[in-house]
């Protein structure tokens, strides 16, 4: 196979990987396509944890002529026993004589193992072909497994000149439906999505996934969502006990900082799960504890949608890996509210650097997505082990 052969397999296994982008959450998405003779013998992708990984999929799929193909794999193969065997084995045994492989498997049981493993077999081993656009699959597997924290985005709604609500609090609706399907996709790929209680207060909002299959093309699954995690954070406990969220499907996560043993058994019996977490500065929940505490639960990627003052606190605490901000083309006036609550900047120099990755628009909106200045002070540390 010539190189210009193992990019464009690549790519084939990456198209592949991207099937699982709803559903193999805690496991990461990887896709893998078996080719012997330049023929395409078998393929595959991971759907579902505790499901067979890519790797048996396109096994399973090639049979006999597995022996002697070359395996393009998204992600480095696996070399350890967690809820399924090693994928190292499997391809050994099908008698697979060449691997390409997208990125090293970030999990500290595995990293470079699994590669040395079928070298050490006899096996030729390439790795790093189109690298950008596998890790780009599992941005929030592979900082939990480097750095102990999920991958967080936060998802803004805004008028051109920035506003979010008017001074009234009203907010319905400020961008289109398009942009708000879009979103709901942002939330089917989450792992956990998290709210302010004043959102809560404001407007009981569901914090669900509520999208047919049709509206996800050629990557749903038969069976209804998977919901997110929907995380409230909480530092008095004032949850409502009829919240609407609270009697939906899926699990909801109250986080506080009030350690009221009566206050938690009435919100316990109410549908919700309670954890006391320390307090800031400010005397509100500890964000950065509060995310190495998610990626311990195996909460990959973070979707934060709140208000001001919860978005802008993740802001300044470096904890935002990805900002998305879907502007609307109208103006709401000087007096309705703005995207973040950031005080203490009062000079230039104290500005957030940021820079634009993506430009699109979605219906009659734009979607702009945003990451940290390549050259913006880290704030966003490691977890304790």
């Amino acid at each position: 196979m010539t190189p210009d052969d193992d990019l464009r397999l690549m790519a084939r296994a990456i198209r592949l990987a991207r099937h699982g982008l709803y559903t193999t959450d805690p496991n990461p998405r990887v896709g893998c396509v078996l080719v012997r003779d330049g023929r395409i013998v078998g393929e595959g992708f991971h759907r579902r944890a505790g499901e067979p990984h890519a790797e048996r999929n396109a096994i399973d799929a090639a049979g006999e002529l597995a022996r002697g193909a070359t395996a393009y794999v998204t992600l480095e193969p696996c070399c350890h026993h967690g809820r399924t065997p090693p994928c190292t084995d499997a391809l050994l045994e099908a008698g697979v004589a060449r691997v390409v492989v997208g990125m090293e498997d970030p999990n500290p049981l595995v990293r470079g193992r699994g590669l040395s493993r079928m070298a050490a077999a006899g096996v030729e081993v390439r790795t790093g072909v189109l690298e950008q656009t596998a890790r780009a699959l599992n941005p929030g597997f592979e900082k939990r497994m480097r750095g102990g924290l999920p991958y967080v985005r936060c998802k803004l709604a805004a008028s051109l000149d920035g506003r979010t609500a008017m001074a009234s609090g009203e907010s319905k609706w400020i961008t289109s439906d398009d942009a708000r399907r879009d979103v709901h996709r942002l939330r089917a790929r989450s792992s956990a999505v998290v709210t302010g209680i004043g959102t809560v207060l404001a407007d009981n909002p569901s914090m669900n996934v509520r999208l047919g299959r049709d509206e996800f093309p050629a990557l749903w699954p038969e069976e209804p969502p998977r919901q997110p995690l929907r995380v409230v954070v909480d530092s008095r406990l004032r949850m409502p006990l009829d919240a609407g969220m609270l009697s939906l499907p899926g699990a909801t996560l109250i986080a506080t900082c009030e350690n009221s043993p009566r206050a938690i058994a009435r919100a316990n019996s109410a549908g919700a799960e309670v954890q006391v977490f320390p307090a800031d500065e400010q005397g509100r929940v500890d964000l950065h504890v509060l995310l190495c505490y998610l990626a311990e639960r195996e909460i990959n990627e973070v979707l934060i949608e709140a208000g001001p003052t919860l978005a802008g606190a993740a802001m300044q605490a470096g904890l935002v890996d990805e900002l998305l901000i879907y502007q609307a083309p109208h103006l709401m006036g000087d007096a309705a509210r703005g995207l973040f609550r950031l005080p203490g900047i009062e000079a230039m120099a104290q500005r957030i650097a940021l820079r634009i990755a993506d430009v699109r628009r979605v219906g009659p909106d734009l979607r702009i997505t945003l990451h940290p200045a390549v050259d913006a002070e880290p704030r966003n540390s490691l977890c304790e082990t």
